[in-house]
């Protein structure tokens, strides 16, 4: 499978249904009075965390996400159907990031841990609900709230409990697939392995621990040299880290400190995780230069196992120190700052522009206006006055006059035409 850990999507909730006006005409129920019912709650989109997958690849596939919207209301009190949430499942690990503010909203750790990334509108009620003792016919309802549209950065890093480093070569391949059922592409050449393998060692209780190897480390990994600087994030969740050090080198120690120079120049926080060093290749080394090349490490003061992962010499105490370490060593502190995310449930649209498109013709647009408008029946006097009346309390009115207006002219709001009349000219 290949592997993507970082993606672009676009998601979309869906929008209110609106209110209706409608009245009650049974036969025998006298002046029956309103009936309209309220439309449906649009649907919400949730982000949901999913250990079963490993990879954003998806979203390479599909990256526009929308959720329905809810359904009108009726008459004879019915309300419409509320639409069904959304929910798209990402990997365990990944980091949720809003494009326009640059925030982090959600790091998503844990196994159906859900977050909400956009709230759906809400119905918009209908004429019964604003029928008073002075009012009993209320000839006007409400729209539903709009939809929120984002767009989400998605970044994985892997919740492994085990961080394989070493230089290109060194044998991190040939360990996991010896120590797990994970089967990564093996070959004696540099680079072979392009992207993170996963690997579960099973423990002797029966659970198990997640192994994960990191490709392409090499000098100058932290400035995006090789692969190293696209997957080092990955180590950053790792309660220890194990090093495989080629131990035919020519200058195996030269080597290790190459990694953990580079470890420390992408974060000094991912540079003090726990090591533990496993010299490889034994089987090609002699006792002399081994045990010479075992005490250097010792001096430098890391734990050291001298392994051969092709014959599975030493692989088993190594696994055991591994086991006893997972159980010992915390998961480090994610020092990741989750900001308060208002954009999820922002379902307000009430901005609003006027243009004058020529001396005695103003364009209204905006969010919230132009929706009223839509529920609006220029037939109705009493519907007309109730814009008229929405249009000065949001400052409308203030900015046609500002503009210049005059008693005559037409306002377009939506599909509405309105003639412009003050009395106030005339007093």
């Amino acid at each position: 499978m290949q592997f993507i850990d970082k993606a672009k999507i676009k998601i979309s909730s869906g929008k209110g249904g609106n209110g209706v006006v409608a009245w009650r005409r049974e036969k025998f129920v006298d002046k029956g009075g309103p009936a309209g019912g309220d439309g449906g709650k649009g649907g919400s989109v949730y982000l949901v965390a999913d250990e079963g997958l490993s990879t954003l690849l998806d979203f390479t596939y599909r990256s526009i996400f929308k959720a329905d919207n809810g359904e009108n209301g009726f008459k004879k009190s019915m309300h419409g159907k509320s639409a069904k949430d959304l929910y798209i499942k990402v990997p365990t690990g990944t980091i949720v990031k809003d494009l326009k503010t640059g925030n982090v909203i959600a790091d998503l750790t844990h196994h159906e841990q859900t977050v909400l990334v956009a709230q759906g509108g809400r119905g918009g009620r209908g004429n019964i609900h604003f029928c008073t003792p002075q009012n009993r016919a209320p000839q006007y309802c409400e729209p539903g709230e709009p939809g929120i549209e984002r767009e989400l950065q998605l970044e994985l890093k892997l919740l492994a409990d085990v961080g394989l480093l070493g230089l290109p070569n060194a044998g991190k391949s040939t360990f996991i697939s010896r120590v797990s059922a994970a089967k990564p592409k093996i070959a004696d050449y540099p680079f072979t392995t392009l992207v993170p393998n996963l690997g579960v060692v099973r423990k002797h209780n029966g659970d198990g621990y997640v192994i994960a190897d990191i490709p392409g480390l090499i000098e100058g990994a932290s400035e995006g040299v090789g692969l190293g600087h696209d997957f080092l994030r990955h180590v950053e969740r790792c309660r220890l880290l194990l090093h495989v050090v080629d131990g035919t080198e020519i200058d195996p120690i030269k080597n290790f400190n190459i990694i953990n120079e580079e470890l420390k120049k992408y974060s000094e926080t991912l540079s003090k995780v726990h090591q533990i060093v496993a010299i490889n290749k034994i089987d090609s080394i002699d006792e002399e230069t081994l045990e010479h090349l075992k005490n250097e490490f010792v001096q430098l003061g890391v734990e050291v196992f001298c392994i051969s992962a092709v014959t599975g010499e030493n692989i088993e105490a190594l696994k055991n120190e591994l086991e006893h370490k997972v159980d010992t060593i915390e998961k480090p502190v994610s020092d990741i700052v989750i900001e308060e995310d208002f954009e999820a449930t922002n379902n307000d649209d009430g901005y609003w522009e006027v243009h004058k498109l020529n001396k005695d013709t103003y364009l209204v647009t905006g969010g919230r206006i132009i929706r009223i408008s839509q529920v609006t029946d220029s037939r109705s006097t009493e519907q007309v006055i109730r814009f008229q009346n929405i249009m000065i309390s949001m400052g409308i009115m203030d900015e046609l006059k500002q503009l210049g207006v005059q008693n005559g002219d037409t306002i377009i709001v939506g599909k509405l035409e309105l003639e412009y009349w003050d009395d106030e000219v005339y007093k």
